[in-house]
Order: C-alpha cells, then sequence, then structure tokens
C-alpha cells in the first residue's frame, strides 16, 4: 500500500502513513458503529462519496493514497473524528501544520467537495470523520486494491490536538520495536501494523543503486516539489510489489525496511510478497480495526458542516 504516493526530498513525512485489535477496545468502539447508519437518514451518502473519489482519482492517481493517508493520520490523533481537517482557530492550533502534516498531506479540496455535495443531499447528517472512512475505502478500491464494510456513525470533533499530531503518529526513523509500540498504543497488532505499512526517510541498508538513484532526484538541498515513489514498480496501483521491494532490500524507508530486516515481522511480509489474497483480506481487516478507533458517538462532538471549521 505504501506504493501509492510519493516523498518530498525535504519533507520526511510526505506520504500517507500508519500507519496507518486484538483488543477489546477496538470491538467495543466498533460496536457504536454500523454499516447501515445512513441507509435512512442519507441513503445516497455512500454513492456520493465513491463517484467523487473515482472523479478525483481518475484526474490524478496519487489523490487515492492522499485520501487514505487523511484516514489514517486522522485515526491516529484523537481517534477517527475529522480533527485532521479543522484549520487552526483563536482557541487551538490544528493539526495540519504538525511534523508529519504540515506540507504533505493533501486531498481537503476532495473532502470540501464531497462535503458539499453531502450537505446539499441531506443537510448536517454525514460526518466528516465518515466522510474520509468511506474515502480511504473507494480510493483503494479505485487503485485495484480490496474492498472491505465501513462502520458509520462517526461525529465530529470540536477541536485539534497539534502536540497530539506530533507524538502519536509513527516516525519515520522509527525501528520496529517503536513502530509495534506506536500501533499497540492504538488497539493494533504488529499484524496490522504490517498490513498497512509505510512512513519515511531513506534507509542506510537499502540496494545500492536504488539509493544512488534517490540521491540524484531526492538531494539533500532538493525542493519539497521532488518526488519519489515508495514503490519504484507500479507506484500507482494497490499491489504487493512494496513487499516484494522489501525482500530485495529495496524500501525507500528507514521504518519500511525495518518491517523486513531479520525481525519478528520477516515471515508476514515474505507472505505479502508471495500472496496478494492473503495481504489483501488482513489490509481490509486492519482498515475496519483502524477505523474504530475512538469514535465520537451519539451526543459527542457534532455533525459539521464545513469540514475545514467547527459549527
Amino acid at each position: 500500500m505504501a506504493s501509492l504516493s510519493g516523498i518530498s526530498s525535504r519533507t520526511p513525512l510526505a506520504l500517507f502513513f500508519f500507519f496507518c485489535c486484538c483488543c477489546c477496545f477496538a470491538a467495543t468502539a466498533s460496536a457504536q458503529l454500523s454499516s447501515s447508519f445512513y441507509n435512512a437518514s442519507c441513503p445516497n451518502a455512500l454513492p456520493i462519496i465513491q463517484s467523487a473519489v473515482k472523479a478525483a482519482v481518475a484526474k490524478e492517481r496519487r489523490m487515492g493514497a492522499s485520501l487514505l493517508r487523511l484516514h489514517f493520520h486522522d485515526c491516529f490523533v484523537q481517534g477517527c473524528d475529522g480533527s485532521v481537517l479543522l484549520d487552526d482557530t483563536s482557541s487551538f492550533t490544528g493539526e495540519k501544520t504538525a511534523g508529519p502534516n504540515n506540507n504533505s498531506l493533501r486531498g481537503f479540496d476532495v473532502v470540501d467537495a464531497i462535503k458539499s455535495k453531502l450537505e446539499s443531499a441531506c443537510n448536517q447528517v454525514v460526518s466528516c470523520a465518515d466522510i474520509l472512512a468511506v474515502a480511504a475505502r473507494d480510493s483503494v478500491v479505485a487503485l485495484g486494491g480490496p474492498s472491505w464494510t465501513v462502520q458509520l456513525g462517526r461525529r465530529d470533533s470540536t477541536t485539534a490536538s497539534f502536540s497530539s499530531a506530533n507524538s502519536d503518529i509513527p516516525r519515520p526513523d522509527f525501528n520496529l520495536t517503536d513502530l509495534i509500540s506506536a500501533f499497540s498504543n492504538k488497539g493494533l497488532a504488529t499484524t496490522d501494523m504490517v498490513a498497512l505499512s509505510g512512513s519515511s526517510n531513506n534507509d542506510t541498508d537499502i540496494d545500492s543503486s536504488l539509493a544512488a538513484s534517490l540521491r540524484s532526484s531526492c538531494p539533500s538541498s532538493g525542493d519539497d516539489d521532488s518526488l519519489a515513489p515508495l514503490d519504484a514498480s507500479t507506484p500507482t496501483a494497490f499491489d504487493t510489489c512494496y513487499y516484494r521491494n522489501l525482500l530485495s532490500n529495496k524500501g525507500l524507508l528507514h521504518s519500511d525496511q525495518q518491517l523486513h530486516g531479520g525481525g519478528s515481522t520477516d515471515s508476514q511480509v515474505s507472505s505479502y510478497a508471495a500472496n496478494s489474497a492473503k495481504f489483501f483480506g488482513d489490509f481490509a481487516s486492519a482498515m475496519v480495526k483502524m477505523g474504530s478507533i475512538s469514535p465520537l458517538t451519539g451526543s459527542s462532538g457534532e455533525i459539521r458542516t464545513n469540514c475545514r471549521k467547527t459549527n
């Protein structure tokens, strides 16, 4: 999945993340959500989101990864509550300028367009947090990946956390132990982490020819518009090439190659490299678990009419 985007030469976290339960925590949260939540109140909600995502990805394939990354970064900070979409206000600094997000998160305009269509169809019914969850699924499908049933009924946060965005989203220089811990803190198992994968910064033990190529296209003094694909083989498709690259020490980022470097996750990477059906199934399951992290439900939060600001 990490094959879907590129990374800026100067912004180490210019990629969608993860990253993006074996836990009663996720099971409890999931029980508060329902796949049929909008069936009566806004029956066209999911088709409206799907149509908009298809159009956005058709216009720019990389947008699929960007929309998926928004959902990841939203869920890892305060839970899946749409907080990542909030602009700064006089009372709080939003998450958009935090280290993992600044000058790298994108797709906000696509979310705005989706929200506008939904407000016209069903005023103040569909939350921004649910838009992110459904758009992530539809983006993966549009790029040839698996589908899954999205649980719905999240409400939107009325605040955001700049500090939590800096502390809770896994960093590109994390080793395997750090990654396992970061995901465990969110109720996600190690198997979920490997399925969701990814993040930033070139590793020191990658294939020498790949390293030379990356230094040429992304020099340390380069500009923020230079991009390098996480998977040079099929950068705009959802497939298992990312894992096959790890077997050849061709992971672009330090945290990528940590997944296959003599540690406990090597066998899972090898399994995914050889069996796309296994990867697709595990990825879909992990996305459902991640989407159930601490949702606001019932009377908590609100349904924003504009995803960039509170009502």
